[in-house]
């Protein structure tokens, strides 16, 4: 068991039977009455995302996840295909195991994958990625760069909203956690 002061972001704790990892916490010292500890927690399996409030210097229960290097092989249909990069072993992932990593995933790609009893939760991946933009519609004369923007695809199939002047072929980078567009890579 654990207290509230061991709440971290990235720390998976078992509450009524299920995992569930912290988003986002805040400690809050009101001026009166007693502290407590403000979280933000998502569902490892469901990827549901609830607020939870904790009175300061409760127990919780914390659950060990191991998480190991793996390299992104291929999609087989609605399943994705892992090997670990230190025993050459493979796993198979669901699409709901996956989430909304597999926007951001190109093949042969390291990625971090969580394991709970040997058992895969969820896919981690760096905070950004470079990508390389297969369709935009061709920017007009007098695009600026601080103008708008227009929707691009980018090679995983996910299509991003990026700056008007961009064109097809430019690798970008991409935030893993919001789709956003964060600049051009030469």
């Amino acid at each position: 068991m654990a207290s509230t002061a061991d709440i971290r972001n990235g720390v998976v704790l078992n509450m009524d039977g299920q995992l569930w990892t912290v988003i986002d916490f805040q400690h809050v010292k009101p001026g009166k009455g007693g502290a407590f500890v403000r979280t933000k927690v998502k569902n490892v399996m469901s990827g549901k995302v609830v607020d939870r409030t904790f009175n300061a210097g409760a127990k919780i229960e914390t659950e060990t996840v191991d998480r190991s290097e793996f390299q992104y092989l291929y999609a087989d249909g609605e399943n994705y295909v892992f090997m670990d990069v230190g025993n050459y072993d493979q796993i198979t992932l669901t699409a709901a195991q996956v989430g909304d990593a597999a926007n951001f995933m190109l093949e042969n790609q390291n990625v971090t994958i969580a394991l709970h009893n040997e058992a895969p939760l969820y896919v981690e991946l760096p905070a950004s990625v470079t990508l390389e933009i297969t369709y935009t519609e061709p920017g007009l004369q007098g695009d600026r760069s601080t103008g708008g923007t227009k929707p691009a695809t980018v090679e995983t199939g996910y299509q991003i909203q990026v700056p008007l002047f961009l064109e097809t072929g430019t690798k970008v980078k991409v935030d893993t956690r919001d789709g956003s567009y964060l600049g051009r890579v030469n």
